[in-house]
């Protein structure tokens, strides 16, 4: 099955009621563990792929590469996403729609709303006219992953009617509000921000994207659900289960020398992981 964009997958999850996990690659391992879960779960997915990540790994066109040959190789049916995250810049946005990717985030909630909204519109242009989808963010989402680093002094919630403007005057396909969520571990209990949440999602009806998924309560999470979020992120969770389950396997054979001992046990983790958040979310099945 060819790749997809994220619009159909998050317009049906939405409507009927669940959400589409985005998986983030950090290496060969995660993308053949996010792959042989979704299969498996007969869920749809969205590889969701960093600027980090990406120079980590060979750049945008390898990793398309990658996945698609992975794809082939385990006979995937159902439907993948590759997801640029947190887009820096227009250039970058754009050069990852050249490599293949068939969804973008812009983020471009450091700047000024009007600022932002223009940046958003002038990806939004480019990447329509070829199919592929596009997420917006405004408010700032605390935390660190990758190279994006937002202090907690700095985290602030979205503002509802800025919201409802930024989709209206861009045509973005899907919206992830700073509601409470936090890049990387959680260092005290996560508190959203669900009447502000309510009021964007009636306002806006776009599916919303709640990023920093790891370590938030079943309970919320199915709450985000209920009121509008199609997509949740997940990152930092699959590679603490990974690196769990190498320190382990090291632990009890120190002398193991061959990667593939100890990085094959790691990618099962990560394949347990991202399907326990399938069930979690709703998606298995569904695709």
């Amino acid at each position: 099955m060819p790749l997809v964009s994220m619009k159909e997958m998050l317009d049906i999850a939405k409507a009927e009621g669940y959400a589409v996990g985005q998986f983030n690659l950090n290496n060969l391992e995660f993308t053949q563990a996010i792959l042989q879960a979704a299969e498996e779960e007969k869920s749809p997915v969205i590889c969701g792929v960093s600027e980090g990540a990406a120079r980590y790994m060979g750049g945008f066109k390898f990793i398309v590469n990658m996945v698609e040959s992975l794809m082939e190789a385990y006979n995937v049916t159902v439907p993948v996403a590759i997801h640029l995250d947190h887009g820096s810049s227009f250039e970058k946005c754009v050069e990852a729609i050249h490599a293949g990717f068939t969804s973008v985030m812009i983020d471009g909630s450091h700047h000024p709303l009007e600022e932002n909204i223009a940046l958003t519109k002038r990806v939004v242009d480019v990447a329509h006219a070829v199919g592929v989808s596009v997420e917006a963010e405004l408010g700032r989402i605390g935390g660190q992953e990758d190279d994006l680093i937002v202090d907690d002094a700095e985290a602030a919630y979205a503002i509802p009617s800025e919201c409802e403007k930024l989709i209206n005057e861009t045509g973005v396909d899907c919206f992830a509000p700073a509601l409470g969520s936090v890049h990387g571990p959680y260092k005290g209990e996560p508190n959203l921000g669900f009447d502000r949440m309510k009021e964007i999602n009636d306002l806006t009806g776009v599916p919303l994207v709640l990023h920093g998924g790891t370590g938030i309560p079943t309970n919320d999470i199915k709450k985000a659900i209920s009121l509008g979020h199609a997509k949740i992120n997940v990152n930092t969770e699959s590679q603490l289960s990974a690196s769990k389950a190498v320190r382990d396997v090291l632990a009890e054979k120190p002398e193991l020398y061959d990667p593939r001992k100890y990085l094959g046990p790691a990618r099962d983790a990560i394949k347990e992981t991202v399907q326990e958040k399938m069930r979690e979310f709703g998606s298995s099945n569904k695709a």
